[in-house]
């Protein structure tokens, strides 16, 4: 079942970075046939934007990818943060190839602005973009909301606290790609009527900021992961819950989890063994324990050690029946 899961979502995630490359390659060579021929500062804004979302989507498939290979002897916390390395590459590269060219470019229509060209062209490629777009985020919404309603969660909730920066990554990309081409249309329509440079100087500029914020809060996210994010309170419990369920566990004193990747947990935990065993038992129980819960989807390494008699007891209230995954 653990199993089953793990490839139905690893599958899911994979759609949706697939989609978003497809359609961000098509976005891209639209958007630049479009700047050439209108000259518009906002199309080319999004030219630089769709061309770093095309390059992120490989380095989010590498990350994919990468993480998933199995622990060995060199990694034996696995490869689940090689997904962070690399959705931390993509997220550079929506800063520095999309957010900068932007406002670069946007500053520079101020002082030298270009002529303006056939703007028909650019409103055709806007709503081709739009829907190709809309089509690539619905994918990643669906996802999102999905994952969100397994663990009780609001979608934007589950974007921001998710383990996947697949998702996240994607999510927030497609987000911004669609309120970038609302502020180029309006930059370009507002050029068109006023006839002035400046309206889509600012859109230019306006696309840069949004991708700098967006990409901020990204490298952000992923810098949080490498350097050991915690867990929610909710997880916790649930995490808590998966070990008393064991028979051999009468107590829990101490529990510590980290993020090793996606969906993937380092678990460390003080118990009391149930009766009074022999220290041979003891040792055989714990590891029974450890096996058990490192065959859980969420566990990819467990670690339990003895508490002493005077350690107070972990309290989580109800049993909770099935740990879920962030």
């Amino acid at each position: 079942m653990a199993e089953t899961q793990k490839v139905k979502e690893s599958f899911s995630t994979l759609k949706t970075v697939v989609f978003a490359f497809a359609a961000n390659l098509l976005v891209a060579v639209a958007k630049t046939v479009a700047a050439v021929l209108s000259g518009s500062a906002s199309m080319i804004a999004e030219a630089a934007h769709s061309w770093a979302d095309t390059g992120n989507q490989v380095f989010l498939l590498v990350a994919e990818r990468r993480s998933a290979k199995e622990r060995d002897e060199a990694h034996p916390m696995g490869y689940g943060r090689e997904a962070y390395v690399w959705s931390m590459f993509a997220a550079f590269g929506l800063f520095t190839a999309g957010a900068v060219v932007s406002v670069m470019h946007g500053i520079q229509q101020f002082f030298a602005p270009e002529p303006a060209g056939d703007f028909a062209v650019a409103y055709v490629v806007l709503a081709i973009s739009f829907v190709l777009e809309g089509g690539s985020f619905v994918q990643a919404f669906r996802q999102a909301r999905q994952s969100a309603r397994e663990l009780e969660r609001r979608t934007l909730e589950q974007v921001l606290k998710s383990s996947d920066p697949t998702m996240r990554a994607v999510f927030a990309e497609d987000s911004a790609a669609l309120i970038g081409l609302v502020i180029a249309f309006l930059g370009i329509f507002l050029h068109q009527l006023t006839g002035s440079p400046l309206p889509d100087a600012l859109g230019s500029i306006f696309v840069g900021i949004l991708l700098g914020v967006i990409a901020v809060v990204l490298i952000d996210r992923n810098r949080r992961f490498l350097v050991g994010q915690g867990v929610t309170p909710d997880l916790e419990k649930s995490m808590a819950m998966l070990v008393l369920e064991h028979r051999e566990i009468e107590r829990l004193t101490y529990l510590h989890l980290e993020f090793v990747g996606p969906r993937k947990l380092y678990l460390v935990a003080a118990v009391d063994i149930t009766g009074d065993l022999r220290e041979h038992d003891v040792a055989i129980a714990l590891r029974r324990v450890e096996r058990e819960l490192e065959g859980e989807e969420t566990v990819e390494e467990a670690v339990l050690t003895l508490a002493t008699p005077d350690e107070p007891s972990l309290s989580y209230g109800i049993r909770s029946p099935s740990p879920g995954v962030e």
